[in-house]
């Protein structure tokens, strides 16, 4: 893990990286507190959305209060083909037929799926490389870990959790079932999971079905009126508690 830009405001101290990895250099930054003790600390690792990267505004909001209001460290990736990432022949195909369907009204589960179950192969492993370089930081250490994404970053965070015994909890939301079934029903840490009840991309019936397949005995369904880009505000504060119950 290199190290390219340090920042600091409002107690927060904003750390960009790369890592450098079998699929190539993956982009990264990292929030933590201002002066951050060496010893472990929770960790949360945040997925972003579909055609979001690292620093996406809804991103670095929920890590700044992470960090500032739970002593926290926070970090996120691009995902493969996002961001600051690379696309290959393959990524921009599965791009186009998805913008292509949305513009025209067709069926876009399906092509979501499998552009999800695309990245997700390379994700896992980067993720897991991710995880394992920051934890061997000092103001970071070996503490519990949880995962919070949405979206794109629920697709991909599915199969990660499941792979990582490391992750102890969860926040998740705005996917369906048809991605990532199988890695859902390994699940058994306690999670909280989203639900936007108009979702235009994400039909309402594949949410529950993700949501019944995870076998978590502490699992608790958020369902909120809108769209898919229209989680309430006060969903973070939910998070903040639900992250501070299972980590600190």
């Amino acid at each position: 893990m290199r190290f390219t830009s340090q920042t600091s405001s409002d107690g927060v101290t904003e750390q960009f990286f790369t890592l450098s990895f079998t699929s190539g250099e993956i982009p990264g930054v990292l929030w933590t507190p201002d002066g951050a003790a060496a010893g472990p600390r929770p960790l949360i690792l945040m997925g972003h959305g579909g055609g979001q990267h690292k620093k996406a505004p809804g991103i670095e909001a929920r890590a700044r209060r992470f960090v500032a209001e739970c002593g926290f460290a926070v970090a996120a990736v691009d995902a493969p083909a996002h961001g600051d990432r690379p696309r290959d022949e393959e990524h921009n195909q599965a791009i186009s037929e998805l913008r292509t369907r949305m513009r025209t009204g067709g069926e876009v589960t399906s092509a979501l799926a499998r552009f999800h179950t695309l990245l997700a192969g390379q994700s896992v492993p980067e993720w897991r490389a991710v995880l394992d370089a920051l934890q061997q930081l000092d103001h970071v250490g070996a503490g519990p870990v949880g995962y919070c994404g949405m979206s794109l970053g629920c697709a991909l965070g599915v199969p990660f959790i499941a792979a990582e015994p490391r992750v102890r909890a969860a926040v998740l939301g705005l996917n369906g079932a048809e991605t990532s079934a199988e890695a859902a029903a390994r699940i058994t840490v306690p999670l909280e999971f989203l639900v936007q009840w108009d979702d235009e991309m994400v039909p309402r019936t594949a949410s529950l079905a993700l949501f019944d397949l995870f076998a978590s005995t502490e699992k608790t369904l958020h369902a909120n009126p809108g769209k898919h880009a229209e989680i309430p505000m006060f969903e973070l504060d939910s998070a903040l508690r639900f992250f501070t119950r299972h980590l600190s």
